[in-house]
């Protein structure tokens, strides 16, 4: 049986271990981050997104990477720092990982199984990739990193109204 996304756990900015069980009955937005791209002012639409519907059980989780083109070089506190001052981020945020290749993340093995991308591939091709997971877990959809997350609001809208 494969393991359901609230079997997963992992690891917050202050490298204490987090179980996504905590997150059950919401609907998630899942997203690889990046502080040096040009799809880093997504982090305003990610927030407002957050701000919108997490009255409503709706949780926006952020896991910073730096495999595209070293885009996210900074430590876990600096990413905080960076995210918090310049775009008010307040939802979740988590360690660095890797989402591609042998130390890909075990969440991201899940993700990119569930919902792979264009043609069926796999790996995920740039930061602010997102995955929409409904309330019972399931990994629903990815969206390339070109979506922007104001576009995500019908979608969310309808997964929040199950």
């Amino acid at each position: 049986m494969s393991k359901s996304i609230y079997d997963f756990e992992v690891e917050n900015q202050a490298g204490e271990q987090v179980s996504l069980e905590q997150y059950r009955g919401k609907v998630l937005l899942i997203v690889n981050t990046a502080s040096k791209c040009g799809f880093t002012p997504q982090y305003d639409g990610l927030q407002a997104l957050y701000k919108q519907y997490q009255a409503s059980g709706f949780e926006v989780l952020g896991f910073p990477c730096n495999q595209f083109r070293q885009q996210e070089p900074a430590s876990n506190q600096e990413i905080s720092e960076f995210c918090s001052l310049n775009f008010g981020v307040k939802f979740p945020m988590f360690s660095k990982i890797d989402v591609n290749g042998d130390n890909t993340a075990p969440l991201y093995k899940k993700l990119k199984d569930d919902a792979p991308g264009l043609l069926g591939s796999k790996g995920i091709k740039w930061n602010f990739t997102k995955f929409l997971i409904n309330k019972e877990g399931k990994v629903l959809r990815r969206y390339g990193s070109v979506v922007k997350p104001e576009k995500l609001s019908p979608d969310i809208e309808q997964e929040m109204a199950y």
